[in-house]
Formats: structure tokens, C-alpha cells, sequence
């Protein structure tokens, strides 16, 4: 049975289910802090093996990222993806301000659009969104 748990993405689970996804691998140093900076993370378990995980980042209340969303190969397509995404924009909902408004981000993996949309997510650029950008500073 799937469970999924709050907070206690370790990290040598992070490092070990981006690596099952081809990722680009992180200093550990790197990753350590990555987590350690979070705002919730969400691990989804089949017994006691990790198969699943996505963290929430930013500021908290005006804006936050779903990041580093991953469900392990061997599990894709069992709606352990729908479980930790539920997870994540129930929390982004609590931690926003009443009579305001969170933007709620993150950037998808070609191809996968279809699934973040279910969720209510949006492509850019649209008509009045441009479109998302990126910079890696090495």
C-alpha cells in the first residue's frame, strides 16, 4: 500500500530518485541544502521503499514552487503522482493568506504538460503571461 508521508525526504532519497530519473546529479552539499531550504516535502512509500517525492519552495505566501517532482519508473502511472500532487496544493492552500492570493509555480518536463493540467496548471506564455524562463549560473 502507497503512503505518503510529510517532511522526511531524506537525502539519500532525494539524491537516489532523482538518479532513477536521469536527472543531472547535485554536490551533496548541494542537495543537503536544497532540503534543508524547503518549505514541505511530500515522500510517497510502498512499504518502506521510496518511490515517490516533490518539495515546495519560494517565500511561502506570495509565491511558492513545486520542485524536484519525481515518481520513481517502476511506479509510473499508478496515481502515486495524483497522491503527492494533491499533497503539495493542499498545503500551498493552507499557508496562503485569507483574501489574498498565492501563485503557485513550477516547470514541467516536455511532454508531461497533460498531467500538471489535470491539477489546474497552465502552459506559458499565454495572452497575458509570458513565458517562463531560466538561467543556469555555474
Amino acid at each position: 500500500m502507497i503512503e505518503v508521508r510529510e517532511n522526511c525526504l531524506e537525502l539519500e532519497t532525494y539524491l537516489s530518485l532523482r538518479a532513477s530519473v536521469n536527472w543531472k546529479v547535485l554536490k551533496r552539499e548541494q542537495a543537503k541544502l536544497a532540503l534543508e531550504r524547503s518549505i514541505y516535502t511530500v515522500t510517497a512509500f510502498d512499504g518502506e521503499r521510496a518511490v515517490g517525492m516533490g518539495r515546495m519552495v519560494g517565500d511561502g505566501t506570495v509565491i511558492c514552487y513545486i520542485q524536484d517532482f519525481v515518481v520513481h519508473p517502476d511506479y509510473q502511472g499508478t496515481g502515486i503522482g495524483r497522491m503527492m500532487m494533491q499533497q503539495l496544493i493542499s498545503h500551498a492552500k493552507q499557508l496562503r493568506i485569507e483574501d489574498s492570493e498565492l501563485m503557485l509555480c513550477l516547470m514541467c518536463a516536455k511532454g508531461r504538460e497533460k498531467f500538471y493540467e489535470k491539477f489546474g496548471f497552465m502552459g506559458r506564455p499565454t495572452e497575458t503571461l509570458g513565458p517562463g524562463m531560466i538561467q543556469y549560473l555555474t
